[in-house]
């Protein structure tokens, strides 16, 4: 995570672990832990990369042990921070859009991938009255 995801994890990690009981020096330790592994040159340097998760892990369980944080805790950090590093290693995709069928009176979304929505499958058989 070395490009815009670096901005959401470390937001993410923040949001976790700024709690009262919490070192307060987190952020910027962070900020120190991808720097050390940006500056060693190779992109999957193993002993770099191993070092620093178990630094990490060591960190994270002392805060669980003083029940800063909790296993619950935990397991959602790790689920959006990966949620963060799959969305990373998509390729970006181009989007083509193309508006049509004459006048528009509504917003058009434009977007790579929209989720979440629900369109009635059965157009609706009220019209508004004019």
């Amino acid at each position: 995570m070395v490009t815009d995801s670096w901005v959401r994890a470390r937001a993410l990690m923040g949001r976790f672990l700024a709690r009262p009981g919490a070192d307060t020096t987190v952020i910027a330790d962070l900020d120190d832990a991808r720097t050390r592994l940006l500056l060693t040159g190779i992109p999957a340097d193993e002993h770099a990369t191993s070092g620093m998760a178990d630094e990490w892990q060591s960190r994270l369980g002392r805060l669980v042990e003083t029940g800063t944080l909790t296993g619950a805790d935990l397991r959602a950090l790790e689920t959006s921070l990966r949620r963060l590093a799959a969305a990373a290693a998509d390729p970006p995709s181009t989007v083509y859009n193309t508006v049509s069928g004459g006048i528009q009176h509504g917003p058009i979304v434009q977007a790579g991938t929209v989720t979440g929505l629900a369109f009635p499958s059965v157009p609706s058989t009220h019209r508004e009255q004019g």
